[in-house]
């Protein structure tokens, strides 16, 4: 600390304390100052105590939005400003995606330390760490997606003043079997085998219902009697249903559609309200307005339906489908029945997919095969 003298217009003599300190972001010397009248033990004190006030508060300035020093932050205090963020209601995060990413980041805590300098992560130590845990390749590149995700926006935020490093991190080899296109839905005489042979009344007709509409399960479980309209031929897709916080929300990417009812489908449909009307009246629950429901008048069990139909797809086809399967078929039979592309991805609410536009190609080829087969049949002349 020095001293100036200074002089005012009115001849009075008055005492400026200086100090100096390094700008935190361009390294500079800068200097702060305080001014009083006299220039005694107890104003250098004073002065002292009231320099060092104003050089922590210029420090911080870096600082001020986030109040925390990027130099000192720990990883489980950057998820907990991230989790805050997420939670507020109008960021346009849906409730379904922050529990994920919450489930996400407790995993970062347990896996890279929930005390660890955000400073202090660099490629090899994540890297070393993910692979600690023994989980497949698929599971880490689904955990390294989301930690990226979470230290872009620590970068974004100012807690994080450099993520150069993270640029080095890479998917971690992944070789999974990969499915041949036709693998990926069921033909028309596979999907009449498994449902004459599904036992479950339920799960059949569930079954039947996804091949023919192409919704997608939690998009099934959240109609309501109100969605299907069968005078007008129309489902409306306005929900889906979000089974780890059992609630309805919007469907996935937000959009809405109006699925037409062919008349199969409105068979499947009518099979399906005698159905529920029949458990109401057998077990004895009150009314829902709810489409499909289980035999207690609650949303359906996704994961005893998914386990039900992989189990009997092996058993009846040789092989495990999902209820996924059951999208791509709808796709396949509309495309077989002639139905162009793009209104298919529209009906599944799909309006870009890779996988569609495969089957479609493959559905192509097999229907050029076919015609050549009819034609050198025929003796033209």
């Amino acid at each position: 600390m020095w001293i100036q003298e200074l002089e005012t217009k009115n001849g009075e003599i008055r005492y400026r304390f200086r100090e100096q300190y390094k700008d935190p972001l361009t390294g500079k010397l800068k200097n702060v100052s305080v001014t009083y009248d006299k220039n005694t033990t107890h104003t250098q004190r004073a002065a002292t105590i009231k320099l060092q006030e104003l050089i922590n508060e210029k420090m911080k300035m870096p600082y001020m939005i986030n109040e925390l020093d990027p130099s000192e932050i720990t990883l489980n205090q950057l998820i907990e400003k991230y989790l805050e963020y997420q939670y507020i209601d109008d960021n346009g995060i849906k409730k379904s995606t922050y529990q994920r990413n919450k489930h996400a980041c407790n995993a970062f805590n347990h896996i890279l330390g929930e005390d660890t300098k955000v400073i202090k992560l660099n490629q090899n130590y994540v890297v070393d760490k993910f692979r600690a845990t023994g989980e497949a390749n698929s599971t880490l590149n689904e955990r390294l997606a989301r930690f990226k995700a979470l230290i872009r926006w620590g970068y974004k935020k100012d807690y994080i003043l450099d993520i150069g490093w993270l640029g080095k991190l890479e998917r971690f080899k992944d070789k999974p079997r990969r499915l041949k296109v036709e693998d990926k839905f069921l033909e028309a005489d596979e999907v009449r085998l498994l449902l004459e042979s599904m036992k479950v009344e339920r799960w059949r007709l569930l079954t039947h219902f996804m091949i023919l509409s192409g919704l997608r399960v939690g998009e099934v479980v959240a109609l309501t009697n109100d969605d299907v309209d069968l005078e007008k031929s129309i489902i409306y897709v306005n929900t889906t249903y979000d089974p780890v916080n059992d609630l309805i929300t919007t469907p996935k990417n937000g959009e809405t559609r109006e699925v037409y009812i062919q008349p199969d489908l409105a068979v499947v449909c009518k099979q399906i309200k005698r159905l529920m009307l029949k458990q109401k009246l057998q077990f004895g629950y009150p009314m829902t307005n709810y489409f499909f429901t289980n035999e207690k008048g609650k949303h359906i069990e996704y994961y005893a339906y998914n386990k039900y139909l992989r189990e009997n797809s092996e058993q009846i086809l040789g092989r495990k489908i999902t209820t996924h399967f059951l999208r791509h078929t709808s796709a396949s039979l509309l495309m077989e029945a002639g139905i162009q592309i793009d209104n298919i991805s529209q009906r599944l609410g799909h309006a870009n997919s890779k996988i569609t536009r495969e089957i479609y190609l493959h559905i192509t080829e097999r229907l050029k095969e076919k015609y050549n087969q009819q034609i050198a049949s025929v003796k033209i002349i």
